[in-house]
């Protein structure tokens, strides 16, 4: 392939540190990095020093903290959408975003070509090419997992080590994380046997749950048509609010999961994942549904939830079918609007309260005394109608 100058998706990790000095070394290219923050918090730091001690000839660090929040956590959250009843979908989320300001950087600089240090048997070489071919059909990607003889993450630790890289892993603690605002996952290295359990000096968001505090917290959070606008009465913007409400959640232990998954290129991997603001914020958001979509619509939009995480799993995030899919899940949110109250303990989220100024919820209907919205005889026709199929068939067929 014949590039001269490429955009790198850079995080300062072992991957793409060793892919800038490799990529200038095959290709005799000018390498721009380019670092996403999505909330990466410190590690960012030394990014940019670092990438220009390693070859890069430029760097550009972009703060996309509320747009990653407001333009692709919020909507996904809207739809509820989870992979495989339990992942809530962060690195998976973060990805169209990063490709996006990619390509745009790609087009200020005059640069021909893209490139990812995904690896060659998972999820986000799909995920990042998909869109990278969607924004700009014609620009040139360089996958180096695909291409070179590095062949492991020991590989690429002795490559580094031979060519003066810092790295931030090592052979004792090998793991791979990727962090964001919305979560932190942990995959490979020790944690490839799913009968090892992770090491608690692990984890980043979160305290363990028995360490957790021994009172509850409570808090409120407020939604408009969908979407968490305040915590406790106060109004934040997306990045803040769901920021607040990580630091909430990881103090009392709540939002880590470990799954063996399904990967779309078919093999199964084993996942450590921390979402503490994300998983009050999904528990928070069905309790306000409840009290304010119609029946039959929840149980029309609950039924899309599955292809609709897997299309945003899967990289199909710039998609015509999930642009489908989001327009159907935001016409269910209009309504959804009110506030609800958790409370939080060891690693628990337990909704105590909700209510919504136009509420689908009627006590004087509900009520177990004395209220005139609904006449208890007429349940005697509804049943005995729903009841006539199962007399025919018994009739017919005989009792089972």
């Amino acid at each position: 392939m014949n590039v001269k100058k490429i955009v790198l998706a850079y995080s300062g990790g072992l991957d793409t540190s060793v892919i800038i000095k490799w990529l200038r070394e095959k290709y005799d290219a000018e390498v721009v990095a380019f670092a996403a923050d999505v909330g990466q918090g410190q590690e960012l730091d030394p990014v940019r020093e670092k990438a220009i001690a390693t070859g890069a000839s430029e760097v550009y660090v972009e703060d996309l903290k509320e747009e990653f929040v407001r333009d692709f956590v919020f909507p996904m959250l809207r739809g509820n959408a989870f992979y495989e009843n339990d992942y809530l979908l962060g690195t998976a989320i973060a990805r169209p975003l990063i490709a996006k300001e990619q390509i745009r950087i790609a087009k200020n600089c005059g640069a021909d070509g893209v490139s990812h240090g995904a690896t060659g048997k998972g999820n986000d070489q799909v995920r990042f090419e998909l869109a990278y071919m969607d924004l700009n059909p014609d620009i040139k990607i360089i996958a180096p997992w695909r291409e070179w003889d590095l062949t492991s993450r020991t590989a690429l630790m002795d490559y580094a080590k031979e060519h003066g890289i810092p790295v931030p892993v090592s052979k004792d603690k090998p793991f791979s994380m990727d962090r964001n605002l919305f979560h932190v996952s942990y995959e490979g290295g020790v944690l490839e046997d799913p009968w090892t359990e992770p090491d608690e000096d692990m984890f980043m968001m979160t305290v363990a749950p028995e360490s957790a505090p021994d009172k509850a917290t409570t808090i409120e959070i407020e939604y408009e048509a969908g979407n968490p606008v305040a915590v406790n009465g106060e109004r934040m913007s997306p990045a803040t609010l769901l920021a607040k409400l990580n630091e909430c959640a990881g103090s009392n232990g709540i939002g880590r999961i470990d799954v063996v998954e399904n990967r779309f290129v078919g093999m199964k991997s084993r996942g450590v994942y921390e979402t503490p603001g994300g998983t009050i914020l999904h528990i928070a958001h069905r309790a306000v549904e409840s009290i304010t979509m119609d029946r039959e619509v929840m149980c029309l939009r609950d039924s899309l939830i599955p292809s609709y995480a897997k299309m945003i799993y899967n990289g199909f995030w710039y998609s015509p079918e999930r642009a489908l899919l989001q327009n159907t899940m935001d016409e269910t949110q209009k309504t959804v609007t009110g506030v609800v109250r958790l409370k939080l303990y060891k690693g628990n989220c337990r909704v105590v309260g909700r209510k919504a100024s136009k509420s689908l919820y009627d006590q004087n209907v509900v009520t177990f005394e004395e209220g005139d919205g609904y006449r208890q005889d007429d349940a005697d026709g509804f049943i005995r109608l729903n009841a006539l199929r199962l007399k025919m068939y018994s009739k017919t067929y005989g009792v089972k």
